[in-house]
């Protein structure tokens, strides 16, 4: 009893300090409401800052880039980005993400696109318009209300406060509109533009297929299975954590499992999610070094799916991705229970979804010997029915449309 009552009495301090703190800042906002709103003006941020040139923003980026040297627009792209090493094209500006520096360009910015929530205590003006890509498509792990009682009291708060911001929110299934209400606790606009970070692999397969071989000086016949597992951690009742542990997939083996029936050589790209790949430089393993390569420093994730011949996750939206060109994917879930005792229950059934599951090696390898082509293909056709999914490699130029660019 006592135990709960600290547990309490420590989180409600911690709100209390939060909300304190996002007061304070809110005057940053306030006190550049002396600059004018500039109309060709668009700031975007990944991943609460920690992210880089990535996910939807950047392929909206594109697009409005794009418009710019075909129509002779002068629109200009600030980002905001918590390490200004991180690369950008010469066109954006990237800007440090302090206080005073959102609170200047979001103040002045005629449009906002993010793929995570805005900073607790931001403040918006009337005139300015805000879009949320979020950075997900379907999902596997629970977000919002579905976490139940997992769901912490501070990213409750965080989260209603940015949705009151939101103007449009953008989906690329149905499945997304219905989720998308109590998934970010929003009740405004949801846009069927379809998912900008989706584009790439519609529209620049091939291309990024080369270009992932020539960038790492890989043979042209090189085949990639890309390994992306989830973030964890990241609770919002007190400081927020990361976690990063050794590898449990036994890399050897599932380079043999693969060659053996696929054939070919076969590579490992290892991908941590961002907020926690900004805090790691690499994943721990010292497995098969010159065959696994860590590509957790890249921005963007969908142009390594782009160019990868199948993926490796445990419960990554992204497995979802991959599986709308088709490759192989497959599911590494040794800490199933454990993982939904912390984050709640799983939006589907694990076993009813068109990827295999393995709890461990021997699983997994085995499901890489008995993949089906023909039946992941039917499985696939008819998850993607049951979920409404309308990409088609177009979202970027409807965002950029919805914007009036």
């Amino acid at each position: 009893m006592g135990y709960h009552q600290k547990c309490d009495l420590s989180e409600n301090i911690y709100i209390t300090k939060r909300k304190i703190k996002a007061l304070v800042h809110s005057l940053a906002y306030y006190a550049c409401r002396i600059f004018p709103i500039d109309r060709n003006k668009v700031v975007m941020w990944t991943f609460e800052g920690g992210g880089g040139y990535g996910c939807s923003p950047k392929y909206v980026a594109e697009e409005i880039l794009k418009r710019n040297k075909e129509k002779g627009t002068n629109y200009k792209i600030v980002w905001l980005v918590n390490d200004t090493n991180k690369e950008f094209p010469s066109e954006i500006e990237k800007v440090k993400s302090t206080l005073w520096n959102r609170a200047y360009h979001l103040t002045t910015a005629a449009t906002w696109i993010s793929n995570t929530r805005t900073f607790y205590g931001t403040r918006k003006r009337k005139g300015q318009r805000y879009i949320q890509t979020w950075h997900a498509t379907i999902c596997i792990k629970p977000i919002g209300k579905y976490r139940g009682n997992l769901f912490p009291r501070m990213a409750y708060l965080v989260s209603a406060y940015d949705s009151k911001l939101i103007d449009y929110v953008l989906s690329g299934s149905k499945w997304c509109d219905h989720m998308y209400r109590d998934g970010l606790l929003y009740d405004g606009e949801i846009i069927k533009t379809g998912t900008p970070r989706c584009d790439v692999l519609f529209n620049q397969r091939n291309e990024k297929y080369r270009q992932l071989r020539c960038e790492y000086e890989l043979p042209e016949n090189a085949r990639i299975m890309l390994y992306a597992p989830t973030f964890r951690g990241g609770s919002q009742n007190k400081n927020r954590v990361v976690n990063s542990e050794d590898a449990t997939v036994d890399f050897r083996r599932l380079i043999h499992a693969l060659e053996q029936r696929f054939g070919g050589t076969w590579y490992i790209f290892l991908r941590l999610h961002p907020q926690l790949a900004a805090k790691t430089k690499t994943l721990k393993t010292s497995q098969v070094m010159n065959r696994l390569i860590d590509v957790s420093q890249r921005p963007d994730m969908n142009e390594i799916i782009a160019g990868s011949d199948a993926f490796l996750t445990d419960y990554s939206s992204a497995v979802f991705e991959a599986n709308m060109i088709r490759i192989p994917g497959f599911i590494y879930a040794d800490d199933l229970e454990e993982y939904i005792a912390e984050r709640g229950d799983l939006f589907f059934d694990m076993y009813n979804l068109p990827f295999s599951v393995a709890l461990n090696n021997d699983e997994l390898m085995e499901n890489i010997e008995r993949f089906d082509e023909c039946e992941y293909r039917k499985k696939t056709e008819a998850f993607m029915k049951k979920v409404g999914i309308f990409e088609d490699g177009k979202a970027s130029e409807r965002v950029v449309d919805l914007i009036g660019l």
